[in-house]
């Protein structure tokens, strides 16, 4: 099981790295002079872009953390609606 594991990483990787490889050259070659899709890059642009990262990933997180606490607390709902069934005389089964 372990050499399958490994080769599948092996092969991963190694299909990663060339296709990163074969891309890579293509980034260098275009005829805008490097400028990319955005245009010129300006500091004003990368301040506004930053700004936008910086906000960004706080926000995921308070995001995550919410979606976290409410799974967590239907969680902690059918766990106590389970203890209530149990210790209810009406649900347990028997004669």
């Amino acid at each position: 099981m372990q050499t399958v594991r490994r080769g599948r990483f092996i092969l991963a990787l190694t299909t990663s790295l060339v296709t990163v490889m074969v891309l890579a050259p293509s980034a260098f070659a275009r005829a805008d002079g490097g400028q990319g899709w955005y245009g010129e890059t300006t500091d004003p642009a990368i301040t506004k872009v930053m700004f936008a990262v910086i906000a960004f990933f706080p926000t995921l997180i308070l995001v995550l953390s919410l979606i976290q606490w409410r799974l967590d607390k239907a969680k902690h709902a059918r766990m106590d609606a389970a203890k209530a069934r149990e210790a209810n005389v009406d649900w347990r089964g028997g004669w």
